[in-house]
């Protein structure tokens, strides 16, 4: 069987043999479909497959280029176990959760997002508050004013229940709009605002089997904001708010 001829750039050589070994190997039912296997410029580590009649497309995030062959076994298996209601044994799907988990793939696809993903936000001068103007407050007063400021902006859309993020693709801090409320405190303001902060000064890293965001060290300087519990309150009612 041989692959659904493609683009050459993206073909990954060896795709439809391997997905047929993963087809056979969980016991899929059925005649074997023919396998487009290629690689795409997604923004993350991403998988999508979809059967169209006798052929099934499959797109691999262009991050496995270079993972070895078991992590793309693991990869066909975690796909066609999703498609063809299978339970994949958890030593086959290991090796590509691994190479997901791992410091090294994390790294490259911040850095591949840094060119793939734009900043999308409103801009940073909102109708009650600058960011920029905040940013260089509280980098000033808590970091030595050592922390060089990413793109940082009021989100496209109010967000229901998250107030900030931080992604370190595109080097990026976005606040909730629905902050930028002259009935919401400054102090709430602040307060997500330093979290994100302290997002770009402790990034997520690898303790073990787990990723972890929120580390000790974070926790303690966290604790340095002075209203953060006024502020937590603030930002409970908001929630349950639900509305701008």
């Amino acid at each position: 069987m041989t692959d659904v001829p493609g683009n050459k750039n993206s073909f990954v050589p060896g795709g439809a043999a391997l997905f047929q070994r993963m087809f056979t190997r969980l016991g899929c039912e059925g005649r074997p479909p023919r396998f487009r296997v290629e690689f795409y410029p997604y923004s993350s580590l991403t998988l999508t497959i979809r059967r169209r009649e006798e052929v099934v497309f499959v797109r691999l995030s262009d991050l496995l280029r270079r993972a070895p062959l078991p992590v793309l076994e693991a990869a066909a298996a975690l796909l066609l176990a999703r498609v063809y209601r299978r339970q994949a044994p958890g030593s086959l799907v290991e090796p590509y959760l691994e190479y997901a988990r791992c410091g090294r793939t994390r790294s490259r696809m911040n850095r591949m997002r840094l060119h793939r993903v734009p900043p999308r936000h409103n801009g940073a001068q909102g109708r009650h508050f600058n960011l920029e103007k905040l940013f260089d407050e509280l980098n000033s007063k808590y970091f030595a004013g050592e922390l060089e400021r990413p793109h940082i902006g009021w989100s496209l859309r109010g967000w229901r229940r998250q107030f900030g993020c931080y992604d370190p693709g595109p080097n990026q801090i976005l606040l909730n709009r629905r902050l930028d409320h002259p009935r919401v405190s400054a102090c709430a303001v602040e307060y997500v605002l330093f979290h994100e902060m302290l997002h770009v000064k402790h990034p997520t890293r690898r303790s073990g089997c787990t990723l972890v965001s929120h580390s000790r060290e974070f926790r303690e300087e966290e604790k340095r904001f002075p209203e953060s519990e006024r502020a937590r309150r603030i930002l409970d009612r908001l929630a349950r708010s639900g509305a701008s």
